[in-house]
């Protein structure tokens, strides 16, 4: 049997490791395949003692679109639809709380449409450097799901209830602008720019003592 590609690119750049979604044919829609490589990406990178930082980055035109909507439409039509989604919530679930509780500080660089449940991924990185081409919408109210994984925990504290309310139940689309302004959004660069920006935010922060860099993530992490 052959062994599947993978769907998060990994490379480790002496003390910065950088996952990358790997689906781009598919505007790196979440499915269980890419959710279980990038939480196991995120499990290596905990325990490599070299790695001090982490780039979560995309490949392609758009960061993610978050759920597959067309693999939702093969499952409708049959009776795996519930378990289908409950092990995609689950996975994204266990993809934010391995982001959060990751003991070295994760840089997210980030492009294109970022939709869905893949809000959550963004949400729960420590700097996001967004390219000024970004925007993030919710997207649950038009597609008639729920809000998954958790992330809808992160967003009040980080832009306050009333806008949270605005991507979730308005289905409002932020610009980066608007995601830089309400606290989404650490620095805006030019699309071309991302990656640089990133990475050498990524190197300023594995330039950083480790016990420092470590501690101040779980200090402002409070009880997560």
């Amino acid at each position: 049997m052959n062994a599947r590609r993978p769907l998060v690119r990994v490379s480790n750049a002496g003390a910065v490791a950088t996952l990358t979604l790997a689906r781009p044919d598919a505007h790196n829609a979440l499915v269980p395949d890419l959710l279980l490589d990038l939480c196991v990406a995120l499990e290596e990178a905990a325990r490599r003692n070299e790695t001090r930082a982490v780039i979560l980055a995309a490949e392609g035109e758009a960061y993610s679109i978050g759920g597959d909507m067309r693999r939702f439409a093969r499952e409708m039509g049959g009776s795996g639809l519930e378990a289908y989604s409950a092990e995609l919530v689950g996975l994204l679930n266990q993809a934010i709380v391995s982001l959060l509780k990751l003991p070295q500080p994760v840089v997210a660089a980030v492009h294109g449409l970022v939709t869905g449940g893949s809000i959550g991924l963004v949400l729960a990185c420590d700097v996001v450097i967004a390219a000024d081409d970004a925007s993030f919408k919710a997207h649950h109210a038009s597609a008639g799901f729920t809000p998954d994984g958790g992330w809808t925990a992160l967003m009040p504290g980080l832009v306050g209830r009333r806008r949270a309310a605005a991507c979730v139940l308005l289905n409002r689309t932020v610009s980066a602008a608007d995601a830089q302004a309400w606290g989404m959004v650490t620095q805006l660069a030019p699309r071309a720019q991302v990656a640089t920006v990133a990475r050498d935010a990524a190197q300023r922060i594995a330039a950083s003592p480790v016990a420092t860099m470590r501690e101040g993530k779980r200090l402002l992490a409070g009880d997560l």
